[in-house]
């Protein structure tokens, strides 16, 4: 979850749930030296992408509340934030945040993609559901990823 951890910080450190896309950008590059300012701006559009910050008229505002998030002290996030991930990465990522062994996760859902005769995207929400892992805002991802991998 790390990528909720480095969007959660600017709103942590400035108490607030909505800040000017500039505030952020500040927050990320200069305040943190996270990132340079052309990547904090990338790192707005694949969190906006993945339901965690949303654009309004004239400001961000987070889909969470950043208050239950905790920035350890020594977390950096690394670069590869910055490139927008699978609905598969994602649910696995949900999965390995809630205790799963990653290779246990994907071992099982490697069998039940086999066993229904779907794609990844689908067995692993499937998946992640049967654990009690709520990944409803990754199926509408998962359902785009099969409708573009029917049109290839």
């Amino acid at each position: 979850m790390s990528l909720r951890v480095a969007v959660a910080a600017p709103f942590i450190q400035n108490g607030t749930r909505r800040l000017q896309e500039n505030e952020f950008v500040v927050a990320l590059s200069l305040d943190r030296d996270w990132f340079s300012p052309d990547q904090s701006k990338r790192l707005i559009d694949v969190a906006t992408h993945e339901g965690l910050l949303e654009r309004t008229d004239d400001a961000l505002e987070v889909t969470f509340d950043p208050a239950d998030v905790t920035v350890p002290d020594e977390f950096v996030p690394d670069e590869d934030l910055l490139t927008e991930r699978s609905a598969f990465e994602r649910v696995l990522e949900a999965l390995v945040a809630e205790g799963t062994e990653k290779h246990e996760a994907v071992g099982a859902i490697n069998q039940l993609q086999s066993e229904l005769d779907v794609a990844i995207e689908a067995a692993a929400v499937v998946y992640a559901r049967r654990q009690g892992i709520d990944v409803s805002e990754l199926a509408p991802a998962a359902r785009d990823e099969l409708t573009e991998a029917e049109g290839r």
